[in-house]
């Protein structure tokens, strides 16, 4: 019985240690050839459209209900302390800082990540990126590059749509809904709202944009079994994109903070 549950685990272990080595592999080849010519500008426009353009409805509407929840449970818990007028500062460093970044993330790994490894899947299993490699093309080169790019350049362009229309959200109830003085409300939140604030979030969006481009990518990159695996692939992708968001908000928090 213990033979068995340690060798699980070693398996286990050994699994994660290979995968986690080929993704920093993938990564590093990814970053190497960003610089090497020639460069498909074409494709990059392409994906920056793809990932931003397209995701900013879902951005801005998950942004708008964040902030404006925010500002209403925080309105309810500061009024029993007499404390309202720190709800905007509550809402502006809690979206900039925290939610703006992550949720941002966590929406765009679920469209764009499931995007990637859909489409990097079925090239796989159809054979199409061996055809790159017979027509002498990097896949990497042309395929993962412009995804990378176009991630990394427009995670953080949505961060600031995010934040802005939660701060907005969270102003609409706190003024309209709750009957929160406007000016005290602006006040307060410009007032306790540092440059750092909003940096660290910008910060964040930029791992996690590195971080849904290269798990999509590899996901997709390395599919095998058919149209069950490009679907595994998806799933994957999708899932420890979220994690990894969740374990790196904490990780540049420790730091920054």
């Amino acid at each position: 019985m213990f033979k068995n549950f340690f060798h699980l685990i070693g398996s286990r272990s050994l699994a994660f240690i290979e995968e986690s080595g080929k993704i920093m592999m993938l990564l590093s080849d990814t970053v190497i050839l960003i610089f090497r010519r020639p460069f498909n500008l074409k494709g990059i426009f392409k994906q920056m459209e793809e990932v931003g353009v397209k995701s900013i409805p879902v951005v801005l509407i998950t942004g708008a209900f964040t902030g404006a929840v925010l500002a209403l449970q925080s309105y309810t818990g500061f009024k029993r302390f007499n404390a309202e007028a720190f709800v905007g500062t509550v809402v502006a460093l809690s979206v900039t800082r925290e939610l703006g970044p992550v949720l941002a993330g966590l929406m765009v790994s679920g469209r764009v990540g499931s995007s990637m490894a859909a489409e990097l899947g079925t090239m796989q299993v159809t054979e199409q990126i061996d055809a790159l490699y017979t027509l002498a093309v990097n896949p990497v080169k042309y395929l993962i590059v412009p995804r990378l790019l176009a991630a990394f350049i427009m995670m953080p362009v949505l961060v600031i749509f995010a934040d802005l229309i939660g701060i907005t959200g969270g102003y609409i109830v706190s003024v309209n809904i709750l009957g929160s003085n406007p000016y005290v409300y602006m006040e307060r939140t410009w007032s306790y709202l540092e440059f750092n604030d909003i940096y660290s979030g910008l910060l964040k969006a930029c791992v996690f944009g590195i971080i849904i481009a290269t798990v999509s990518c590899y996901q997709g990159f390395y599919t095998q079994g058919g149209a069950e695996g490009v679907g595994k692939a998806t799933t994957k992708a999708v899932v420890l994109s979220c994690l990894l968001i969740l374990i790196f908000n904490y990780i540049i928090t420790a730091l920054l903070f």
